[in-house]
């Protein structure tokens, strides 16, 4: 990982990561599931699938907003707007799944790493929506101390 790359360029591409690993986790393992589990945990299964990508779509969806408003392509404004907002709600934000015994330990795993990804672009959704309403735009470039999950200290 490039050490000058900015705090969005490094969570952007922690994100890109993620989601191709969930991608390539649920397109290996959910026709081996359907064969494998009775309905109610293939349900169950297929419901943290969703809950996964759901948290995934919402933070990439947040990161392109955040990279074409410093790159000047929306406004503040629109930015602001409900359009742009982190969204999800209660199915992103709780973090249950994870503890799950019954669940694969992947998708466990999966459950986890989407959860800590979510919070911390909802963490820097209030502070960016913060910054824009006091009519500062914020510089990811300054932002440190912050690494992507499951990274080394020494990068």
């Amino acid at each position: 990982m490039n050490k000058s790359a900015t705090l969005l360029d490094r969570t952007f591409d922690e994100g890109i990561a993620l989601t191709l690993e969930v991608r390539n986790y649920i397109a290996f393992h959910e026709q081996a599931d359907r064969r494998e589990y009775d309905l109610p945990r293939c349900l169950q299964v297929g419901y943290q699938h969703t809950r996964v990508s759901a948290r995934l779509i919402q933070v990439m969806t947040w990161l392109l907003a955040m990279k074409a408003l410093l790159s000047g392509e929306i406004s503040p404004e629109q930015f602001s707007s409900e359009q742009y907002a982190l969204g999800g709600g209660e199915e992103c934000q709780n973090d249950n799944g994870s503890e799950d015994a019954e669940l694969p330990p992947g998708l466990r795993s999966l459950l986890e790493r989407s959860h800590a990804l979510y919070a911390r672009i909802m963490r820097l959704d209030a502070m960016v929506r913060s910054k824009l309403e006091a009519g500062e735009v914020p510089n990811f470039g300054m932002i440190t101390g912050m690494r992507p999950i499951g990274s080394s200290t020494s990068n």
